[in-house]
């Protein structure tokens, strides 16, 4: 299907950074609940992430990722989620997180 440059302006994706990080053994697959902050205009996101294979809730405080920020909040378990935290499959069909290259000011709007 192709869209347009517009369909593709609707999509908010901004940079943020991971601030914390635990566990989610209530997920149906196994997850980590994350807390991103998305800068001064958003503020603090909660998501949860099937990440369990590449990542451990330690090791990714302070790590930027790309997320959604403009989905309607999803009940994920206990969780409500606010944004959706972007990755691509490995080869073994596993999340790897997107990020960009350099430290970024958070919030900053992926064009």
């Amino acid at each position: 299907m192709t869209i347009t440059f517009d369909d593709f302006l609707k999509v908010d994706i901004r940079v943020g950074r991971i601030v914390q990080a635990e566990p989610f053994p209530e997920a149906r697959k196994p997850a980590i609940k994350l807390w991103v902050d998305l800068g001064p205009e958003l503020g603090v996101k909660k998501s949860s992430a099937q990440i369990t294979r590449h990542y451990t809730p330690e090791a990714l405080i302070g790590r930027q990722v790309l997320a959604v920020v403009n989905f309607p909040p999803r009940q994920i378990g206990p969780v409500m989620s606010e944004v959706l935290v972007l990755g691509v499959p490995d080869a073994e069909n596993e999340v790897v997180l997107l990020a960009p290259d350099q430290d970024v000011p958070l919030g900053g709007r992926l064009y």
